[in-house]
């Protein structure tokens, strides 16, 4: 018992009470987050729209959020974090009202659009604030607790959203929206604004607000990790467009996918808490090769997968790949951004799942209607190897490029790793 309240006291012990506000609206949103979940069954089975279309309309998702997350990322900088915020989440619960009522293939496709670019909004800001927060020292358990949050609302959404459907698909829009809506509350009323003022020359300040597209399309280092990101990405987001899809096609109900998929919440709940531990002085890029490794081997065994149990199985596989990529990811960004750009790297680095989002179905649709099934989950698992072998290649650069910022103060400048610098890898 000791032992307990000791793991659980240097756990969750000593973050700020910001972090916890954050938290518990990043866990009341996700226990309604239902839409996204079983969009693609909705659109197929009660809209009666292909795969192809379900596939464009999830696209569309994508590619509203790819607008929103470099909207949000400039407008957390500027205008500041929590402004971005409550407009991302009060514009949000409007346009999931909006397509729950749409029934024409163009206006759910514009409500898709407009929903994506409003809840993806909100991401950078959030990432930011986070950063601002909590200490480096503490963010990677910090990031593993938000990330705790996450799943334990999916695992629960999923299997509601699931009997839910067998009432009401409107009724899955309704309470994603007021979810929405709860946690804008919470941010309004407890969650002050966390962007500082610094005191920077007149250049810096230029550099800052008029270069920043410039200083980040020049930093090869970061642009390569989101490039990494985004093939991870392509590979994860199959389980929200093509799973569900390839499991109705075997004749498995949205109830049997809403429980299987709820698996990946379950595990995470269930051991995310304990994987900073396991990865702690483990090279970033090691584990991050490892994951996606683990997470092609988990997607591409669903070409084998016909029954629930089956499916359950691929699923618990690429979901520990899953766990071990989210810490490294989350704590090499905040090491990777200049403070003053801060949303806007948050942004960019966002901006690789909102491609991935627009991308990833409608290539999963294409590659399962004229090549088959079996063909995609091949592809996953190729891409799962190609993405860690990259991993394995950039990790020491990404390492030297962190610790060339931590040194010069988080500098606006990016620095580029050269054949001559020396690595200083940085355990996790």
């Amino acid at each position: 018992m000791r032992t307990m309240r000791s793991w659980f006291r240097d756990t969750t012990g000593g973050l700020p009470t910001t972090f916890w506000y954050l938290w518990s609206g990043t866990l009341i949103n996700r226990l309604g987050s239902f839409v996204l979940v079983f969009l693609a069954i909705y659109l197929t089975q009660e809209r009666g729209f292909s795969a192809s279309q379900a596939g464009l309309v999830i696209g569309l998702w994508g590619v509203g959020g790819a607008f929103g997350t470099t909207a949000g990322g400039t407008l957390a900088d500027r205008w500041g974090r929590r402004p971005t915020l409550l407009t991302a989440h009060v514009g949000a619960a409007a346009m999931m009202l909006g397509l729950g009522l749409a029934r024409d293939l163009w206006a759910v496709a514009l409500g898709a659009l407009l929903l994506g670019m409003f809840a993806e909004a909100a991401r950078p800001a959030f990432g930011a604030m986070m950063i601002d927060v909590v200490p480096a020292k503490d963010r990677l358990r910090a990031f593993s607790l938000n990330y705790w949050a996450i799943n334990l609302g999916f695992a629960c959404a999923a299997v509601l959203a699931g009997l839910a459907a067998q009432a009401d698909y409107l009724l899955l829009f309704v309470v994603d929206a007021a979810t929405m809506l709860i946690t804008a509350l919470i941010i309004f009323s407890r969650v002050p604004e966390t962007r500082q003022a610094r005191s920077v020359t007149a250049t810096a300040t230029t550099t800052a607000s008029r270069g920043a597209l410039r200083t980040i399309l020049t930093d090869r280092v970061y642009l390569g990790f989101v490039a990494l990101n985004l093939f991870a990405a392509l590979v994860f987001l199959q389980h929200i467009s093509m799973l569900p899809i390839a499991m109705g096609d075997d004749g498995l109900s949205p109830a049997t996918y809403g429980s299987v998929i709820a698996l990946n919440g379950i595990l995470i709940v269930v051991g995310q808490l304990f994987v900073p531990r396991l990865i702690r002085g483990r090279s970033r890029s090691h584990v991050l090769a490892l994951a996606s490794v683990v997470m092609g081997v988990g997607f591409g065994l669903t070409a084998f997968a016909g029954t629930a149990w089956f499916y359950g199985l691929t699923v618990l596989i690429w979901t520990v790949g899953e766990m071990l990529n989210s810490p490294s990811n989350s704590t090499l960004i905040a090491e990777l951004s200049p403070a003053e750009l801060r949303g806007r790297y948050q942004g960019v680095f966002s901006l690789s799942w909102q491609i991935a989002g627009a991308s990833a179905p409608i290539l999963g649709g294409l590659v399962r209607e004229h090549i088959g099934n079996d063909a995609l989950w091949y592809g996953c698992a190729a891409l799962g190897v190609v993405t860690a072998v990259a991993h394995l290649v950039s990790g020491p650069a990404r390492e030297r490029r962190a610790a060339a910022l931590r040194r010069s103060g988080e500098a606006l400048t990016p620095v580029t790793a050269t054949r001559g610098s020396q690595p200083a890898e940085a355990a996790v």
